[in-house]
């Protein structure tokens, strides 16, 4: 079984990204690529907590893997000019765990959790109180004999990441001052992206080469910088070093990385539908089976892009491909494809 992880377009970290992310990682917000509501925001609310000179409200930041949120979180910190220690939900397994963390927090430090919403519940409460009166209660003892203590803490920033804000409870949702959901970037981002991540690694890119890893890189930043590496091998091997359109289309095609970004398993899933199942309806158990997958691995790491880019739709029954997908494919021209477009639209009777 194939995990999101283990594939070359997944934006959850591998351990190749640990090695070269920490020198590509924008230092300060004018630095820092795409999301410019966000940036435009937290620039405000940075400068009006240095001039108080107050911490800044807790930051919780959302949206799916490797967009940078964890870049996002040590930039804050340091235009706030503090340390920020990193842990992450997983890794607090007990509220004592917790408190050892913010009983030796500096004040206006940047604590950093990431996928908060894997916390323990016991380990959440001890929170609460940390983030909305900066205090903690201990309790000392057992049965009728403990008493509660409550510490005070130095004032603090809680910055959460989560990429399933719909499992964060209210309560520890409702303590955070500031939201950010970070959207997918666009090519143009993406170029400059890649673009400035060459120049770091020393690779000769031009333009067009760029646009070429960008487009392929499911509007996620470390797999832009991923494919990049992956190019750089190719172009040093198979060509004179540089990076140009040819060179990158040449690399990401043996990489089974088409132009829209799909591999060899988003192409399958395509397929199985069009080819066996005549373009849908298939239900999510018999399009599990086939491809060899659990059924919850199909929803969580193969749909979303798909859907996304609307090559797949889930109706009530099943999953059904359009006609985007049978032009991705090859199978129809796109001329035909807008002709179903439109006999679907008017007649509702046309398959996809």
């Amino acid at each position: 079984m194939v995990q999101n992880s283990d594939r070359l377009i997944s934006g959850d970290i591998r351990e190749e990204d640990r090695d070269i992310e920490p020198t590509l990682r924008p230092k300060f917000l004018e630095e820092y690529i795409g999301q410019e509501k966000i940036k435009a925001n937290l620039s405000v609310f940075i400068e009006a907590a240095r001039e108080r000179k107050e911490a800044l409200d807790h930051v919780l930041l959302s949206g799916p893997p490797g967009l940078g949120k964890t870049t996002l979180a040590q930039v804050i910190a340091n235009e706030l000019n503090v340390q920020i220690r990193l842990t992450s939900g997983p890794a607090i397994e007990r509220p004592g765990d917790l408190a050892a963390i913010l009983t030796n927090l500096q004040a206006g430090e940047v604590l950093f959790i990431d996928e908060i919403h894997r916390l323990n519940r016991s380990v959440e409460e001890i929170l609460y109180p940390a983030m909305e009166d900066f205090c903690l209660d201990i309790i000392i003892g057992k049965g009728p004999s403990a008493k509660s203590l409550r510490l005070g803490l130095p004032p603090f920033t809680l910055i959460g990441a989560t990429t399933r804000t719909g499992l964060l409870t209210s309560p520890l949702r409702d303590r955070f001052g500031v939201l950010a959901h970070l959207d997918f970037y666009d090519p143009g981002e993406l170029r400059q992206i890649v673009l400035r991540a060459a120049g770091i690694l020393g690779v000769r890119i031009d333009e067009e080469g760029a646009d070429e890893i960008a487009c392929r890189s499911r509007g996620t930043p470390r797999v832009a910088n991923r494919l990049l590496k992956r190019v750089r091998d190719f172009a040093q091997v198979k060509g004179d070093g540089s990076i140009d359109r040819d060179t990158a289309a040449m690399a990401l095609s043996m990489l089974e990385v088409d132009s829209v970004g799909l591999d060899n398993i988003d192409r399958k899933i395509l397929r199985l539908i069009v080819e066996k199942f005549e373009g849908g309806p298939v239900g999510l158990e018999t399009l599990a089976a086939a491809i060899g997958e659990e059924p919850e691995t199909i929803c969580e790491v193969y749909e979303p892009f798909l859907i996304q880019l609307g090559f797949i739709k889930r109706t009530a029954r099943g999953r059904v491909a359009t006609s985007g997908a049978l032009a991705h494919l090859g199978l129809v021209s796109k001329d035909v494809c807008q002709q179903r477009q439109e006999a679907f639209s008017f007649g509702g009777q046309a398959k996809g």
